[in-house]
């Protein structure tokens, strides 16, 4: 990566691995990161051990300054942010409300790296939002924070194509993507016009809850399929039989027909509201990912099972 034309006195405030990729670029470019703002470190793992966020990690192993209040709401925070001196600060899923004293702090403000097209899907989660409503691009904009929502002007942009990526795929994508964007702004941002948001046309990306990774048969298998898609990796789309939750990852869609639901075959052919989905790959719950065939070794769903 190019250096930037001038180096910048920035903080990077950002969780989890969608963040770690505009850190690691942002230090490349030679700025001056003099601050990383993280979650603090959450309990994981069948120990419970505390464990510091993706970024967290990052930032340690670069030998930047780490922050992980609570909150920045109190006037020690602000006060400790306001005197690291800023020309910018880079903001990449950190999780924190930002008060106006934070963002009014920094030369330039604060810049977020938001994972949609904006005004479409702002909010917690516009990957996810972006293939259940069967989008065919998504993409990254670079944008001035201000007190609202993803709700500031628009300052670059850069479309993807969801194509059949899975939540996970398109992360990462998009994680590489904001990450060289926003690289490219802070090298010249002059050139860059701010572009307001219509906020006739903003929709919200609501967060993710894990009742809706409960599969339903009945929309189409388009419908069901971009459902497997959204919540891999995480929640999983499942379903239950026989007291046990099954994930599927991964899912083909057939024009086989019959009532949504139903097991159609001795392959785990499931009938939606219209056509089918075979499943491509499945986990049981407490057991490693399997494909279909390795699966069907191991488990048998009769032909004229129902799901609930």
């Amino acid at each position: 990566m190019t250096s930037a034309t001038k180096s910048l006195r920035i903080a990077f405030m950002g969780t989890p691995d969608f963040a770690v990729p505009a850190l690691k670029a942002l230090h490349a470019a030679g700025h001056k990161v003099v601050a990383v703002y993280s979650q603090p470190p959450r309990r994981a793992g069948r120990g419970k051990k505390l464990s510091p966020s993706p970024v967290q990690r990052v930032a340690e192993e670069l030998g930047i300054e780490v922050r992980t209040p609570t909150s920045l709401k109190g006037d020690e925070e602000q006060t400790a942010f306001a005197a690291l001196d800023l020309d910018a600060a880079v903001v990449a899923a950190y999780g924190l409300i930002l008060p106006q004293a934070i963002l009014d702090a920094p030369k330039m403000g604060c810049l977020n790296i938001h994972g949609s097209l904006l005004p479409r899907w702002r909010g917690a989660a516009p990957v996810q939002r972006a293939i259940l409503a069967g989008d065919t691009d998504t993409g990254i904009t670079i944008m001035q924070m201000e007190a609202g929502l993803d709700t500031g002007p628009m300052l670059l942009k850069a479309v993807t194509p969801v194509d059949d990526k899975t939540a996970g795929a398109l992360t990462e994508e998009l994680a590489e993507t904001g990450a060289a964007l926003m690289v490219q702004y802070l090298t010249s941002p002059s050139k860059y016009a701010a572009e307001a948001q219509d906020d006739a046309l903003a929709t919200y990306a609501k967060k993710i809850e894990k009742q809706e990774a409960r599969l339903d048969f009945s929309p189409s298998s388009e419908q069901v399929e971009r459902q497997i898609r959204a919540f891999n990796p995480a929640p999983g789309a499942f379903f239950e039989y026989q007291g046990d939750r099954y994930r599927i990852l991964e899912a083909a869609i057939s024009d086989a027909a019959g009532p949504a639901g139903s097991i159609l075959d001795d392959q785990l052919l499931i009938a939606c509201g219209s056509g089918a989905i075979r499943p491509a790959t499945v986990q049981k719950a407490g057991k490693p990912a399997m494909d279909l065939k390795s699966f069907l070794n191991g488990t048998r769903i009769p032909k004229g099972t129902v799901l609930q």
